[in-house]
């Protein structure tokens, strides 16, 4: 027989309640948090996989942040090399209309007001900033303006060749920034022709542009040196490396007019015999040395000799070329910046994937489920008043009562 003292049912009671009181604390907490795991001991296991999946989420918000803010970047920068792009374009319209033979002196200096203007234009848009106050084409040096000009007054290149890059995933790192240097500065220039340094006489080489670019292409970044032989009224042609281009017997050679070598097209006038002249070809030009060349062109140029118009026509040949090279390096760095935004684009939506995903897991795993909890929370209420009110019977209930 199994003997119960007054005090064990007093404890047993006691403890009961108290069992009962903290499970209904414990689904009172989760109702008022709405979270069904609000300490580890709740659920162990989840309380793992939860701390887990929050630290996944910080991680995720991090690189989200990054991708937002390399695709400022990228899309500020294509929109400044679109705005470089028209007052490239308003200057090519204008060195055409200078190339009008029936212009004026006064008309020319008009055209060169303009493009001066566009110049200081080019140079603000280059010198761009971002929302921190860093100019985006200086490279790494961000506090330094990419251009200013030099003594001379010419626009130079200020910043250094650093490119910086942004991780937005794991493994995943894009380019949020391009030098100027090789937007605006490297670019290759028209073709430029020479007399030789020890030439007898009077021999000009003109109208020197490139008919066929493939043909060019194999002997860039070569120069061409041309020799004239006026015993036979032939040229010849090497590379400043050696290698021979047009041997003997030659190609025609008739002052005046053009003629063709290694896709090169170009007239030689007046030329003593054994003369040499020098196409080069491995020439680069900023943008900015392209405005001021014409500039200079079109303010100082006589037109009144064959000399000067022909300097003149020159000039307008190879600005209209350095200007298409320069709107194609241009777009060459806008077809990359596009590459670079998709790529972009492709992991902020798959960060928001992966993201909505693990926030349904933890929210499985976390949140409490409202019906559930009040339904265990009136049921918890009843059973703990039913505890009390048997214990306050049993409570009354004394040994003494019976004798």
């Amino acid at each position: 027989m199994i003997r119960i003292s007054s005090q064990q049912i007093f404890s047993g009671g006691i403890n009961r309640m108290q069992d009962l009181n903290g499970n209904l604390n414990q689904t009172q907490e989760q109702i008022s948090t709405g979270k069904r795991v609000n300490k580890p001991s709740d659920d162990p296991v989840a309380a793992a996989r939860i701390l887990k999946l929050d630290q996944e989420l910080s991680r995720i918000e991090t690189y989200q942040r990054n991708a937002g803010l390399a695709e400022n970047r990228l899309q500020q920068e294509e929109s400044t090399l679109g705005d470089s792009l028209d007052v490239i374009q308003r200057v090519r319209e204008l060195t055409v209309q200078a190339g009008n033979g029936s212009l004026s002196a006064n008309d020319r200096k008009s055209i060169s007001s303009e493009i001066k203007e566009r110049l200081g234009q080019l140079a603000n848009i280059a010198n761009t900033r971002d929302a921190s106050g860093e100019y985006i084409f200086s490279g790494f040096q961000g506090n330094n303006p990419a251009f200013a000009k030099n003594e001379s007054g010419n626009w130079e290149y200020q910043g250094d060749e650093g490119q910086r890059v942004l991780e937005i995933d794991d493994g995943v790192t894009v380019p949020i920034s391009d030098h100027g240097k090789g937007i605006f500065s490297t670019i290759p220039a028209a073709v430029s022709a020479e007399p030789g340094g020890g030439n007898t006489g009077d021999g000009r080489i003109d109208q020197v542009q490139v008919v066929d670019n493939s043909a060019f292409s194999a002997v860039s970044p070569d120069d061409i040196e041309i020799t004239v032989d006026t015993g036979t009224n032939t040229l010849t042609a090497v590379t400043d490396t050696g290698d021979v281009l047009v041997g003997p017997p030659g190609i025609p050679y008739e002052s005046g007019e053009p003629f063709e070598i290694a896709g090169v097209r170009a007239t030689i006038s007046d030329a003593e015999d054994g003369d040499t002249f020098t196409i080069r070809a491995s020439e680069k030009q900023s943008v900015f040395a392209t405005f001021e060349n014409l500039i200079d062109g079109l303010d100082t140029l006589d037109k009144g000799t064959p000399e000067g118009q022909a300097a003149y026509d020159d000039l307008i040949a190879a600005s209209l070329q350095n200007l298409d090279n320069a709107q194609e390096s241009i777009v060459k760095k806008q077809t990359e910046l596009g590459g670079r935004l998709n790529a972009v684009e492709s992991t902020k939506s798959f960060l928001e994937d992966s993201s909505v995903y693990s926030e349904d897991i933890r929210s499985e795993l976390r949140d409490v489920d409202y019906a559930e909890a009040i339904s265990n929370l009136s049921f918890q209420s009843f059973v703990l008043q039913a505890a009390q009110q048997s214990f306050a019977q049993v409570s009354r209930l004394s040994l003494f009562d019976r004798l």
